[in-house]
């Protein structure tokens, strides 16, 4: 620190020294010898201004950790804290010992009466008791039943014979007897004389309607909400069945029997049996994988007429119904019995 302020006041000196020469303009005349005795040094100056605050340093590294002091005096109590979360619920803790046995409670409701408990050993015959005292009459009780007939008694002496008395009035009538048992079947009687034969009769007309038909390739997958139109004809020998419009028309009043058979494909199928526009049977079933098959049928009571067909519902969602070469699709139906002796509907011709 000392050296550098003599270097300091060295160096201002030949400042000075430079500067009186410039001024006079005359050249230095005087030789620089070796450099004296450095002076002593001088005193201290003024302090300075406190300089600005530099930046912020980095954080230095964690002092060691230093030894545990005297525990402080406790301090004042302080106030009750919130309720905090209940903790987790503890191993159940060890039983108590039984305390002291309460006074009983009070009577409580009658409960439910047991099961019949066993039968228990007969006891032991008690004493005696002491006789008791004589009871009221009581009242006279119900007639018993009548005796037996006694054995008839043997036969008395004939009396003396009476004179004849006057006629009595006539008497009602007695109550009808009992129904006699049914007599001995009579020997079988001999076989009759041929009689001659009768006139021929007519032939019986039986009323007939039926028709089975199923779908093709070019017809599976039918449009929803309207009549299916069955293509393949299996049979429609009366041609009450009309394949262009898809409907049968019943001819003859009577009870008929429908039925199909449905192999399901690619999507769900809910078909439902029509008859003159009101539904009467429904079937539906979720295609699942690979092919499915349903069925559905019943008894109807048609007049002459009446229109049936099968349709399927709910648009392009539900119309699955599914024909190929290996697998059909079959609506079929006929006359059970008629109600009406001849068809009050004009036939059809043959398909």
């Amino acid at each position: 620190m000392l050296f550098s302020r003599q270097f300091c006041v060295l160096f201002l000196f030949v400042l000075v020294n430079a500067a009186e020469q410039e001024v006079s303009g005359k050249p230095n005349s005087c030789v620089c010898g070796h450099p004296g005795i450095p002076g002593d040094p001088g005193h201290n100056g003024m302090p300075g201004r406190d300089g600005r605050d530099g930046a912020r340093g980095d954080k230095g590294d964690g002092g060691v950790i230093g030894t545990c002091g005297e525990s402080g005096q406790n301090g004042p109590k302080g106030d009750k804290g919130e309720l905090g979360i209940p903790g987790i619920a503890g191993m159940k803790g060890r039983r108590g010992e039984d305390g002291e046995r309460g006074p009983p409670g009070k009577m409580g409701p009658q409960g439910f009466a047991g099961p019949l408990g066993l039968k228990g050993q007969k006891g032991e015959l008690g004493f005696p008791g002491l006789p008791g005292i004589k009871g009221e009459k009581g009242p006279v009780g119900p007639a018993g039943p009548q005796g037996d007939t006694g054995t008839k008694g043997e036969r008395g002496i004939v009396g003396p014979l009476g004179h004849q008395g006057r006629p009595g009035p006539k008497g009602d009538f007695g109550p009808q007897g009992v129904k006699g048992s049914i007599g001995v079947h009579g020997d079988k009687g001999s076989i009759g004389d041929i009689g001659k034969p009768g006139p021929k009769g007519d032939m019986p007309e039986v009323t007939k309607s039926a028709f089975s038909v199923g779908l093709t390739d070019a017809s599976r997958i039918p449009p929803g909400n309207t009549p299916i139109r069955f293509d393949k004809i299996l049979y429609n020998q009366q041609g009450h069945y009309d394949p262009e419009t898809g409907r049968f028309t019943c001819h003859v009043s009577g009870a008929y029997f429908f039925t199909y058979y449905i192999t399901v494909f690619s999507r769900d199928v809910q078909v439902a049996m029509v008859k003159n526009g009101q539904k009467m049977i429904h079937t539906l079933d979720r295609y699942q994988n690979g092919e499915d098959q349903a069925a559905g049928g019943g008894i109807l009571d048609l007049k002459a007429g009446d229109k049936v067909w099968l349709q399927a519902s709910d648009g392009e969602k539900f119309n699955g119904l599914f024909a190929d070469d290996d697998d059909d699709t079959i609506f079929t139906g006929f006359l059970l019995f008629a109600t009406e002796s001849k068809p009050s509907y004009p036939q059809a011709p043959l398909s």
